[in-house]
């Protein structure tokens, strides 16, 4: 019974954005050979090859396997308590004539359509974010070479519960309208919400304190890690911890292990919320205050419309963007490390019990700049 009870919380799931990628691979499939598959093997962000099962698969029109394929997956969250959990996600490909080579990715019924700045999205397009939107076309190009040598092809990603879904994210209040985000870095959904999880952020904790380098280095996911790795090419892998939005189990574990030095790398969101005080950084539990982030504008020399825009905004990304734009994209960023330096060295936080480095970097994975704090006391 305990052995069931350790898995039930850190059985990992699958992304929307990899049920979207295997749904469109079997269609694909579908088209070209005749017949959906009821199972499809299909390549992750991460690298990872996975068997997904494939629902309701056909083919219609005539010629080579049909003019149009149909398939679903059906979304397996794992241990996660993720709305999308059971989700349908459906792939319509059709064949474009005489557009050869050519992929165009587009969203159905209950996929959001993007109706503000900040995502990192187009306006008016659909809410299927960078990573997904390319592992899609990868795994389509990757069976659709027959097609694709004389014709083009047109992946329509829907989802039938979107619409009900959606109406428990923060899509609405972000500009995403009409459905659900197709998400997902590395199409591995990990349990973050659980206790195991965070539970394994204290132990990745515990693990680099006994590696003899007297740091950590935390990070809030995969993208992050990547870079502060890049960032701190010294230390060995096992000194680097995805932290998740667990920020204050992490550090106060470092403290407990008597780590002196912490580095932290993140992008302009969640140090936005670390910015503001919060320690448990996930979405749900606080929203991003703008105005903070106006305020830092107006520091490094934004017009008062701006640093307004700014406030006005949904998304922290909406201000990097536009302080970007205006050539001050660095100087904010700074002044956002120096913020969340001052936030965790503040003496009702962590004082001076360690030396604080903030790493940032860019939606891409690129250093922008960084903070640190005064030498630590010693132990």
């Amino acid at each position: 019974m305990m052995e069931k009870t350790v898995r039930r919380g850190t059985r990992t799931g699958f992304t929307t954005g990899a049920c979207s990628a295997a749904a469109a691979r079997a269609a694909v499939l579908g088209l070209v050979g005749g017949a959906v598959p009821e199972a499809v093997d299909c390549l992750l962000p991460n690298g990872d090859v996975v068997r997904f099962a494939v629902n309701d698969g056909r083919c219609e029109g005539s010629g080579e396997g049909g003019q149009a394929a149909h398939a679903m997956v059906i979304k397996d969250a794992g241990d996660d308590p993720d709305c999308t959990d059971k989700a349908h996600l459906t792939a319509d490909v059709r064949v474009l004539p005489g557009r050869a080579g050519e992929v165009v990715l587009c969203g159905g019924f209950g996929v959001g359509t993007v109706t503000m700045a900040g995502l990192g999205l187009e306006v008016g397009g659909p809410a299927i974010n960078p990573v997904p939107r390319r592992n899609i076309e990868d795994n389509v190009r990757a069976v659709g070479g027959p097609l694709l040598t004389h014709a083009g092809l047109e992946v329509t990603i829907s989802v039938p519960q979107g619409v009900e879904m959606a109406k428990k994210t923060l899509n609405a209040r972000l500009g995403i309208l009409g459905g659900i985000s197709i998400l997902g870095t590395t199409g591995i959904v990990k349990p973050y919400s659980t206790s195991a999880y965070r539970a394994s952020v204290v132990q990745g904790v515990q693990v680099a304190a006994t590696l003899g380098h007297g740091v950590v280095v935390l990070t809030t996911g995969g993208r992050t890690e990547q870079f502060a790795m890049k960032e701190r090419p010294d230390l060995p892998a096992a000194c680097f911890v995805q932290m998740g939005d667990f920020l204050r189990y992490a550090l106060d574990e470092a403290v407990a292990q008597g780590l002196r030095e912490v580095v932290i790398g993140g992008m302009v969101g969640k140090l936005t919320k670390i910015a503001q005080g919060e320690t448990i950084t996930h979405a749900n539990r606080a929203e991003v205050d703008t105005q903070l982030l106006a305020e830092l504008a107006a520091r490094v020399g934004a017009p008062p419309e701006v640093c307004a825009e700014i406030a006005a905004a949904e998304t922290a990304r909406f201000g990097a963007e536009r302080m970007q734009a205006l050539g001050l994209g660095e100087p904010f960023h700074h002044a956002l490390a120096q913020a969340v330096v001052q936030t965790l060295t503040a003496p009702d936080r962590y004082g001076d019990r360690f030396h604080l480095t903030v790493l940032v970097c860019d939606f891409d994975g690129s250093k922008i700049t960084e903070a640190a704090s005064g030498p630590a006391a010693n132990a």
